[in-house]
């Protein structure tokens, strides 16, 4: 079983190594020194790997992870896959229009109407 010591005394090696959590929960250590949480299961008759985060700063802590194990456990037994609506979160977020996004457009649209008013106004006096 993995605990925070264990988990910041890990050394990247050559190649790409796994070492096991509990409950299919384990994390991959890349050989550039990146510590990721990662849980395998079978869905429909397929193979599936999910990634929850990296470890360390910025990333997630190791009870983080474990929370997002049961979750994806329980998708698992819903019959959806945590990979695929993972993806799709992230497609959706992509695809959203940002309210920075908006506000620009708005205000381009606001420029040329101001624009084209005073255009007219300059006609008409």
């Amino acid at each position: 079983m993995l605990t925070d010591t264990r988990l910041r005394y890990l050394k990247p090696k050559e190649k790409l190594y796994k070492v096991n959590d509990r409950d299919g929960l384990y994390v991959a250590v890349t050989p550039a020194g990146t510590i990721s949480f990662r849980y395998n299961y079978s869905i429909n008759g397929r193979q599936e790997t999910v990634t929850f985060g990296r470890y360390g700063v910025g990333g997630i802590t190791l009870a983080e992870a474990r929370e997002r194990l049961n979750e994806a456990k329980k998708m698992v037994a819903g019959g959806r896959s945590p990979a695929r609506e993972k993806a799709r979160d992230k497609a959706r977020i992509k695809d959203a229009e940002t309210f920075g996004a908006w506000a620009e457009k708005w205000l381009r649209g606001y420029q040329m109407a101001r624009i084209w008013t005073l255009s007219q106004l300059a006609i008409y006096f």
